[in-house]
């Protein structure tokens, strides 16, 4: 299963569109995860127009999205277990704070966002992946967003690139 990974888009305060380049892997996408800063439900009508989209509020989001996204997610793919929560909150790391979220339950793969800091590591036994913003790179030299596909192996990626239209 091909899934696209996205957090803090920030739209449409950061953005009036999906950039281009994720639009392109969006049309192959078998299920859509965000991990919090929608700041709007327009950008769920936008994913929801090429998958199912699953996905978190995060700390920029209003009642609208909180009413329809929980702080945190488990999703079942292939048998594999996907956490999924924004990873905001007080002292602490994003990343701790993320890790923390699940550590009641064994996670194969956690994902957040919060930072904008793209990232793809172990700790322990669980992936951690944030995906970083496709349209709000902050102080980074590129937008990102990521890839994660997943059957008998997990396969990931992250998307750098630099054009946000």
């Amino acid at each position: 299963m091909k899934i696209i990974v996205v957090a803090d888009t920030h739209m449409p305060g950061k953005s009036k569109q999906l950039p281009s380049r994720i639009v392109k892997e969006l049309g192959s996408a078998e299920l859509i995860i965000h991990a919090g800063d929608w700041k709007s439900m327009e950008v769920y009508s936008m994913l929801s127009k090429y998958a199912d989209v699953k996905g978190v509020y995060g700390n920029v989001d209003g009642d609208d999205i909180k009413e329809n996204f929980p702080l945190k997610e488990i999703i079942d793919v292939a048998g594999h277990k996907i956490g999924v929560t924004h990873g905001h909150g007080d002292k602490k790391t994003t990343e701790k704070r993320a890790i923390e979220a699940f550590e009641d339950e064994a996670m194969d793969v956690i994902i957040y966002g919060h930072s904008h800091i793209p990232m793809l590591k172990y700790f322990k036994k669980t992936l951690l992946f944030n995906p970083g913003s496709p349209t709000d790179k902050r102080t980074l030299p590129y937008y990102s967003f990521g890839i994660l596909e997943i059957d008998q192996e997990i396969r990931t990626e992250i998307i750098f690139f630099s054009d946000k239209n």
